[in-house]
This record gives C-alpha cells, structure tokens and sequence, in this order.
C-alpha cells in the first residue's frame, strides 16, 4: 500500500473512530455540540553529531574556554534536562535506535554504516519505524539534514538497495538531506583545478596576512548560478576568499571576473561544510538529487539544513500533526570555519589567522600542540554557529521570538510543539574539553563505550512539559526516546510492534508530566560491533590510527577518510617509510611497525565490540578484540592469533563541575573473560547484576548475528517464520539495485555475498513453513 493511501486510510479511521464516539453518547437524539478535539502535538527532533557533555557550560561542563550555546540553553531552562542520558557510541547505531527503539545488538547496525558494508547492517524495512508507528495516529513526517541510516549512492551503491526511495521505503513521508555519514572532505584547493591539492587546506583562498605566497587580498568571486562579482580585502571583508565561501561561490585569486566562468572554477567537488548533496524523496515515490554544482546545495551546512527544516515545516497545512527530525552535521569532522556572520565578534578564534595557518609556519609551536588548539577553537565556533541556526529555526517556525538584546524568548507552554534535541554520540577525539570544569578523557571518547563516549546531552521541552527547568538524573537511553515519540502522538507500542520481537525502549513520558517520577529504566545499555563486511566490493578497508586516542583500526576504505579524521593512513600509498607500497593490511601490522620505531608505542587496536551496562553507581565495560602477534623485524609477518574478551568494572558519577569517569587505570577491578578477583561486598552485588545483563545482552547480540546463516536462514522480515511473504520480498530485491545484472546487497542476502540471488532463493525454499526459534532475550 502506497503511503498516501495509508494516509487516507489513517485520516479516515481516526475521522470514523471520533464520529462513533459522538454518536454512541448521543441516545439516539441529536448529540449536543462537542468543543473541537485538540490537535495533537507537533514533534521537533534535533539531533546533534559528535556533541557530548563535555562541550557544554549548562550542563557544568564546556572546558577552560567553552562554546558559546544560549539556544540549547534555553531549551534547556524552558524544559527538562537530562543529566543522565547514553547515546550508543558511533552515529549510526544511535541514530537506528531512535526510530526503531531496538538496541544495535538487536538490529545488526552495529557501527557507522560505510561503502563496504552490507544492507544487512542497515535498518530493515520491514521494521515498524517510528515514522510508520505515528503514520497510525496520523502524523506526517520529515526527515532533514543529516541521518547516516544506510549506505550511499556512491560507486555501485552496492548497499542502498532502494536507491533514493530508502526514506520513503522506511516510513518517512519527505526526505531531504545526505546519504552520506559526514561531509566530504575540506576541498584543499579552495575549487581551483589549477592548483596543487593542499595549497589552501581550510578550503578557502587565504589572505596575505595569513599566507603570503598563496593567499590574495583581491580576486572575482564566481557563484554557481552564474555571474561574478570582484571583490576586495576591507574593514568589513578581512578575507575576501572566505567571503566567496561564505556566499557560495568560488574565489579566483589576485583575478578581475571574466565574461565566462573559467573552466579551472571547479563546483563540481565537494568543500566541506560548504557543500552537500542533497536527496529528496516525496509521499509519492518521487525522487532528486542536488549536487554540489546547485546553487541550493552550496552555503554553509548548518544555515542549508535550518533552510530545508523551515520550508518543509511552513507548507504543512496545520491540519496534521508532524514530526520532523533534524540531523545537523555539525560539529562532525572534517572541523572547518563557520560564516563570520554567525558568530560573535567577542568569540575567540573568530578572527584568529592562527586558525587554519600551517603548523610549520609558526615558529617554536610545536605542530601537534597548534593542531589541538585550532580544533577546540574551530569546535566551538561550529558549535556557536549551530546554535544560532538552531534558534533561528524555533523563531522561523513560530515557536520563539528574538528579544531585544538577540537572546531567545522561548516559552514552549504557548506552542502546541514538542522539541527534542539529543547527541548522537560523545565528542570525537581532537574536540574534546580535557580541562576544567569536566575533565573529559579524549582517549576514550567517540568510538567507545566508556563515558565520555556515550554521555550526551537531552533536552525535551513542551506544552506537556509540567514545571520546566527540572534536571532529570534518572538513566535514560537513545532507543527510549522511540517510546516517548509513541507515546507523545497516543501510539501503543506493544499493540503494534510484533511480540515476537519487542522493543528494548523504556517509557519516558511521565518524567514530562510528573516532576515526582522515579527512575524508569533500571540499567543503562550501549554498544557498539562490527558491521557485516560486504566481500563483493572492490575496495577493501585498511589501517588508519588515531593517535590521540590511541587506537587503529581498519573501517575506512581510502586515505582521504583517515586525514578527515586527523588519522595516519597505513593503507595504500601511506608515503610512510619502509610502509609497504599496497599498504598494510591489518592493526596487527601496524603495531608491530610502530613498536619497531618506539617499543614504548601505545596504540592498541580497536575492539571488534564494546558493551557497556550501568546502575548509575558502577559500570560494567566488556570488550572483545583481536590479539595478533608482533613481529617489529618485519611487520608483514605479523597474524592473527585470537579474539579475547575483557571485563572492566568502574564507579562512575557525572557530577559537576568534575565527574568520576571510567579513565585508564581507575577500574575497580579487571579481568578476562571475567572478573574473578575478590570485590567488596558493594562492588561484587554490583558487579553480579551488571554481568548478568552484560551476559544476555551477548546472547542476544550471538543469535541476531548468525540469524540469516544459522537461526532462521530465509526469514528477511524478520516476523519469525519462512513463508510465502519471504519469497515475494526476496522476489522484488532480486530486481533491484542491479550489479552485472545481478541484484547487490539486500536484507535477502542469506549468504552475507552481497547478491541478492538464486541461492538466496533457494535457502528460503529450502526453510519454507519453519518456525524460527525464539531469541534470548
């Protein structure tokens, strides 16, 4: 069924549903005037990317040098802030969890989804996701900006079985944002084929101050609609080259504009957060995508993503509720320059030419030490300038005002809308606030499951919301909020998602409604695994090590991804000496090649699964990760030996101005597999009911991942049996997404080969009428 059909059909029976209700109180005379049902309430879902506590000052955090952030702050003072909210720890797992209310362990996405994965590591669409729960109570939804819920359109697309209908197909009524998990990388060439990659590695031409040999003071902006303006440094454009970035354009330096575009003016490649490709998708399957040579696709992210969220919020008719969920990139790598025009003339860093000068240029800095101060500097004006735009979008869609002095007027008890803004996952390494107040650990934050990796900020305001201002401590957890989103629009989960196959979600609701409420959710859960790797894709992961934190692993499939990240490549054309030509291929490699040069080298590998469970005193971290031999003499030798599970338990407290976190060297006790040691008698009751959960937890996440192949081979939707509804999804993947004239990856590759095909087939044929067993848990 199309879903403008089912939105008819949704209309039509709640319509039906109110009229019966009237007349069956009517006694069989006229039913007296009824006062008009109230419309149920709006939903504003804003999520953040790589924003954890850390970063902020009204939650007691924010560092030495915080971000300036007086819009979340008032959602905050206007609503409930929780002090205790987990986030998984990579994007794309957290975000599964927000519209299907299962943990990773329940779906298979398990890590940030990338080319070389399989759908099977995407959500399903035969989930009952959050936009289909609330198309039963007769929402519209929208789905903007950034997401990271499947693969791209790049290459083969060899994952993206739906190809630009995937939102449509997942529920959501409007698509218009990025398939993609971050932007590309900063346009080194600031758009000029012309020059040497690296020339300008902010993606803007500099000026002379800043550069003297490549930077200009004067030059023509070219815009992507055509036309060319020249335009020159001055009081009010310091840097005329990030002026033209700033308005979309491409800076030719040191040049008077042409009659006709230069063909060195590239706007084809992608710059950062200057440029997106945007996919849209429409209710009734139709399909776009606006490349990085639009003009609407060109401007800063955060102001392009505000823009979409507006128009589509302002055409609807008032008559239906929405929700519309809102993915801002930022502060996500790659960290690159906001516009001037939202930041603050007294923010630091705003007109710093010590920001994005190479390192190698300032004499007696040390380059390491210049690096992190410009990420923290350019961290907090991408936070500051997604602030703002964040409150231009309360204020553009009515449901704030600017007072006099700029600051927000924000009184959610005058709107009939919800907002709910949450992180998806901690800071990433390189941004992190390791001062006070806070004290973060940027070892272990994005990418693991210890605090800082998972501690994020949560804020619900509302007309619902009773005596706002309120900062709950309660644990609450990502999937949580796809209960409150249900019950927020009158949606009964456990009467419209299967049995067979209950939600991990809590309920939230009653800590808006009642100021009194205690803790719901008993223990906090998150985790993070390793994607089902797709094998018949060209390109093949290698090594890349973050040294900040310490770690490599081997999950990007080029270089490029690596730098974005502040990594060193070890993969194909490293240039690092000695590094073989094609590259390392595992971490064990590496290891033994760092050691070689510094036997007191750290870097670890990355665990194949991290799981995390907390009572809100202890917490309980469990991985698992490959063990491989070192061989320093020569790296190529050295091989896989085993995986190898390690418990860690921590007492945490996320207090203020300095929390207790779960750091190197400050666990209680360790032990692998388990821990054995004698605990007190605290500690070890603890440590019981943790290991327990942590225990089930891995059962499930066991039986989930060795569905297709050992548990329930044949059964793709996942309803627990294998019947004629499996042949007919298989049927329509298998014509799909064509490769060679074979179907690629699907939710019916059984055999995890990346080809939807004959043999996919046959292992439903062959499972025809099973019951499959029931999980764990």
């Amino acid at each position: 069924m199309k879903k403008t059909q089912r939105r008819k059909l949704s209309t039509l029976l709640l319509a039906t549903t109110s009229a019966l209700a009237l007349a069956g109180c009517s006694g069989g005379s006229d039913p007296k005037p009824q006062p008009p049902t109230a419309q149920k309430s709006n939903i504003l879902f804003i999520v953040l990317d790589d924003l954890g506590l850390d970063q902020l000052a009204f939650y007691g955090y924010g560092g030495a040098v915080p971000p300036k952030t007086p819009n979340l702050a008032a959602i905050a003072q206007a609503g409930l802030q929780f002090r205790q909210a987990w986030a998984m720890p990579t994007c794309t797992p957290t975000r599964a969890t927000f519209f299907t209310g299962r943990y990773p362990s329940s779906t298979n996405v398990l890590n940030a989804v990338v080319s070389t994965d399989l759908a099977n590591s995407e959500i399903s669409p035969y989930e009952m996701t959050l936009p289909k729960l609330l198309d039963t109570q007769g929402y519209t939804s929208a789905l903007i900006g950034k997401m990271h819920l499947t693969g791209t359109d790049l290459d083969t697309a060899a994952n993206l079985p739906y190809g630009h209908k995937t939102m449509w197909k997942l529920g959501w009524d409007y698509f218009d944002g990025y398939l993609d998990g971050a932007p590309f990388p900063i346009d080194t060439r600031a758009g000029l084929s012309n020059v040497a990659e690296g020339t300008y590695k902010c993606g803007f031409v500099s000026n002379t101050t800043m550069d003297k040999d490549n930077g200009a003071d004067f030059g023509a902006c070219y815009a992507a609609a055509g036309g060319c303006e020249s335009i020159s440094r001055g009081e009010d454009i310091p840097t005329p080259g990030r002026s033209c970035m700033e308005r979309g354009g491409i800076f030719d330096p040191g040049q008077s504009c042409q009659a006709t575009t230069p063909s060195y003016i590239d706007f084809d490649t992608q710059n950062g957060y200057y440029t997106g490709e945007f996919v849209q998708s429409w209710p009734d399957g139709r399909t776009n995508k606006v490349t990085a040579s639009d003009p609407s696709a060109r401007g800063y992210r955060s102001t392009m993503e505000t823009d979409r969220a507006v128009a589509w919020a302002k055409q609807q008719s008032g008559d239906t509720p929405w929700m519309m969920s809102v993915g801002y990139s930022a502060i996500h790598a790659p960290l690159q320059l906001p516009p001037l025009s939202l930041i603050s003339d007294t923010t630091r860093g705003r007109n710093d030419n010590l920001v994005c000068s190479p390192a190698s240029d300032i004499e007696g800095v040390p380059g390491q030490i210049t690096a992190l101060i410009d990420d923290h500097l350019i961290t907090n004006l991408m936070l500051e300038a997604m602030d703002k735009e964040i409150g231009r979008l309360l204020v553009e869609l009515d449901l704030a005002t600017w007072n006099d002095d700029g600051t927000l007027n924000y009184q959610p008890e005058k709107t009939n809308t919800i907002v709910v803004v949450m992180g998806d996952n901690g800071t990433y390494v390189n941004s992190v606030k390791f001062t006070e107040p806070g004290r973060f650990d940027p070892t272990r934050a994005k990418g693991f499951a210890y605090q800082t990796g998972v501690s994020v900020p949560l804020l619900v305001a509302g007309p619902m919301v009773k005596d706002p201002g309120r900062e709950i401590t309660h644990q609450v957890s990502s999937p949580d909020l796809y209960r409150l989103f249900a019950e927020i629009a009158g949606a009964d989960v456990d009467a419209i998602v299967p049995a067979n196959r209950p939600v991990d979600a809590q309920p939230m609701l009653a800590y808006l409604t009642d100021p009194g409420q205690g803790p719901i959710r008993t223990l906090n859960f998150a985790e993070m695994g390793t994607n089902f790797t797709n094998p018949a894709t060209s390109i093949t992961p290698q090594p890349c090590v973050i040294e900040a934190a310490n770690v490599c692993f081997t999950i990007f499939p080029n270089k490029a991804l690596c730098d974005d990240q502040s990594g060193i490549w070890y993969g194909v054309n490293s240039g690092l000496a000695d590094v073989p030509a094609e590259g390392f291929s595992q971490c064990g490699q590496v290891m033994s090649y760092r050691q070689g040069l510094d036997a007191g080298d750290k870097v670890d590998v990355l665990p194949d699964s991290q799981k995390a469970v907390s009572d809100g005193q202890y917490k309980l971290v469990r991985l698992n990760r490959k063990i491989y031999s070192i061989d320093t003499a020569d790296p190529v030798n050295s091989t896989y030996v085993e995986n190898q599970n390690t418990d860690e338990l921590y007492k945490v407290d996320m207090a203020v101005p300095n929390p207790t976190l779960d750091r190197e060297g400050s666990a209680i006790a360790t032990g692998s597999p388990t821990i054995t040691d004698p605990l007190p008698t605290e500690a070890q009751q603890a440590y019981a009911l943790l290991k327990a959960e942590m225990d089930e937890r891995d059962q499930v996440a066991s039986y989930n991942y060795q569905y297709d192949k050992l548990n329930c081979p044949g059964d793709g939707n996942r309803d627990g049996v294998v019947d004629q509804r499996d042949l007919d999804n298989w049927t329509e993947l298998s014509q799909l997404n064509l490769y060679k004239g074979v179907a690629q990856s699907s939710w019916y590759d059984f055999n995890h080969d990346g080809k939807t095909d004959d043999a996919d087939r046959a292992i439903i044929e062959a499972g025809m009428g099973m019951d499959c067993p029931s999980s764990p848990a």
